[in-house]
Order: structure tokens, then sequence, then C-alpha cells
């Protein structure tokens, strides 16, 4: 009897509407606009170590079950991963192609046509100098592919039947993923008195970009599906495990430099993010208001906003499209209006398509 398909969690896909506009807003917006949200704009990097985590736990709540059962095709479901990242993984190197005169002269020419050769087969993360060639956001795809290639066999653990034990599992997990950042704290290895989000170093580059430094929250998020499994899905607990989730995230945020920025930009967070998770995935007035439809319209181009916008913008704004429509004194925010658009248009008509059809021709 073939394992059935788990039921849709709209209220993570609704929370990713907000942490991919996030990213954003990070890259380009002045967090002071916000108000009382600017730490949460300000450390849009986040976001980004929320969607691993989130991709970790999503994979394992469809497909674990199946792995177990031996019912996981590794080969089909690493087509399936191919199909639906590639399209717009490729559609973003197409429209970063100017790029690639700014990318020769930052590089040496060995390490230019080394980017060159490994960032259309996902591999440019691998090496931090050219980690971000030709489309900034994109070394997270690097990242996420190696940890799909892993992913068969992690959901192939014993699934936990206390959740004590597999709490203490999962905190040796979140100790490991604070390894990276605490060593970088404690050798200072690129001599940076105070690193933050605008700190250049090797090291630091390697910590955040590359896919060593995030293997753990991919995991975590893997193990916490199966505590997910573990809990009532109607549970009182989950909606407080949420709104304190929310309130720590923000709290640690807004202590602004006095929290390291090594350690927060990824394995600090994980608990709290787990328990953002866990709270979106129950039954509760919390899950209800972020699975609200237009947010989850938005939030299924999540993927599409999130690597397109860095090139997309940069195309808005070299090509003084506003300036010749009159537009541009509604700058940025026609631009953000506009970037959130041309990914939905992008999920619509390229994304979904390019995928329908890659599946047939593969037998994904």
């Amino acid at each position: 009897m073939e394992t059935p398909k788990p039921g849709r969690l709209n209220a993570l896909t609704g929370l990713r509407c907000f942490a991919a506009i996030n990213v954003v807003l990070f890259h380009f917006s002045n967090p002071q606009w916000f108000g009382w949200m600017a730490p949460v704009v300000n450390a849009g990097f986040i976001s980004v170590s929320y969607f691993i985590l989130l991709s970790g736990f999503v994979l394992a709540y469809n497909y674990s079950a199946r792995a177990r059962t031996g019912e996981l095709d590794r080969a089909r479901f690493w087509k399936a991963r191919f199909t639906r990242i590639y399209p717009i993984y490729f559609l973003s190197l197409l429209l970063a192609l100017g790029q690639l005169s700014q990318e020769y002269g930052s590089h040496t020419h060995a390490m230019f046509w080394t980017g060159v050769a490994l960032t259309p087969l996902l591999l440019q993360g691998w090496i931090p100098a050219i980690a971000t060639f030709m489309n900034t956001p994109a070394w997270t795809m690097s990242a996420e592919a190696s940890y799909y290639v892993l992913f068969p066999w992690l959901a192939r653990w014993k699934r936990p039947e206390r959740i004590g034990p597999h709490l203490g599992k999962m905190a040796g997990v979140w100790a490991l993923g604070m390894i990276p950042g605490a060593l970088y704290m404690a050798f200072n290895p690129d001599g940076i008195a105070h690193p933050d989000r605008f700190s250049y170093g090797p090291w630091l580059w390697a910590l955040k970009y590359t896919p060593y430094g995030h293997v753990a929250s991919f995991i975590f998020g893997v193990m916490l599906a199966d505590l997910d499994q573990l809990m009532v899905r109607g549970s009182r607990l989950r909606f407080w495990l949420g709104v304190g989730g929310f309130a720590g995230v923000y709290g640690l945020l807004a202590l602004g430099p006095l929290v390291p920025y090594a350690i927060i930009h990824d394995g600090l967070l994980m608990p709290l993010f787990g328990c953002i998770v866990l709270g979106l995935a129950g039954e509760n007035r919390l899950a209800l208001a972020l699975g609200w439809r237009p947010l989850v319209f938005v939030g299924e181009a999540s993927y599409c906003l999130y690597l397109l916008h860095f090139t997309l913008w940069n195309l808005i704004h070299d090509s003084h499209v506003l300036n010749r429509l009159g537009l541009a004194r509604f700058d940025p925010w026609i631009s953000y209006v506009s970037l959130i658009a041309l990914a939905l248009l992008a999920l619509h008509l390229i994304e979904k398509p390019a995928q329908r059809q890659l599946r047939k021709w593969m037998g994904a």
C-alpha cells in the first residue's frame, strides 16, 4: 500500500512570503524606514537560514515516511528536485549575463573561469571566493543542491518514539551548528574587530556563503519533521511555541550588535525557527492568519522572488526604465511591487510549465 501524501501546510507558505520580501528589503532599503521592524529588516539574512531549515523540514514532512518504507526512489527524487529548482535558477543566470564583465574584473582569470564553469552546475558555493558569482542569492541553491544529495539517507533515520530523547539529539545538532560561528569568534581569522552585515573577509565569506556552515540547519529541519509527527496537530502548545518563536527571534534581533553576527547569521536561531515551524504546522489562530490566501499566493512565488530579485532590481535601475516612464518618484516602493509581480509571472509562466515539461522528459 502506497504511503499517503501529507496535507499542505499553508501557513508555512504564507510565512515564506514575508521571509522573501524581507530579503529584498535587506538588500535594497534603509531598515530605519520600517520603524519597530527595523531590526528584522537589518537582519534580513536570517530569512535565508530560515529557508534552509524549512527546506529540510518540508522535504522530511513529505518524503520521510516513504523513505523509511523503501518507497522513495532516490534517482526520481533527485530528478524532481532538479526540475523544481533549475528552471528559475537558469533564468537567473541568463538575466545576470551582464554581470560577467564585472566578475571578470573582480577575480583572477583562473577564478573567473572556475566561476563560469561551476555556477551553471550549482557548485560555485564550495569555493568561497566565487560563491556569489553572477547572482548573489544563487549561492543558496549550491548549498541546497548538496543537501538534496544527502536527503534520501537522512530521511531513512529511524523515526523517534519519544520526544525527550529526540529533543536531545536536536540540541546536539544545534550545538554542532554553532561551532563554525563560535570558532570564527574565538580565532577572528579575518582580523575584523566587530563583524556585521557589511564586513568582508575570506573566512567570514566561507561562513556565510558555503554549504559547510549551513548543513546543521538543514539536518535540524529534517529532525524537526519527526518532532512534528510526535505532536498533536491541534495542540494549544503549538500556538504558544509559534508565538514564543516569533517573540524570541524579534527579541534577539532587537539587541542588535550585542548578539555576535557570526552566530546569529545561522546557528543561534535554529530552536526559535523550529518553534515557529511547529506553531505554523498546527491548527491554531496563528496558522490560520499566516495561511491567508493572498499570503499563500505570493508565498508560492517566494523562490522566484528570492532568486531573481537581485538581478531584476539591477536591471530595472540600470535601464532607468522608471525615469523614462515618469515613475521614479514612486521608487523604491514601485520597484518592490514590480519585483513581486515579476516573481509571480516567473512562477506561472516559466517555473511551472518548465517543471512539468522537464518531469515528462526525465520521468521525475
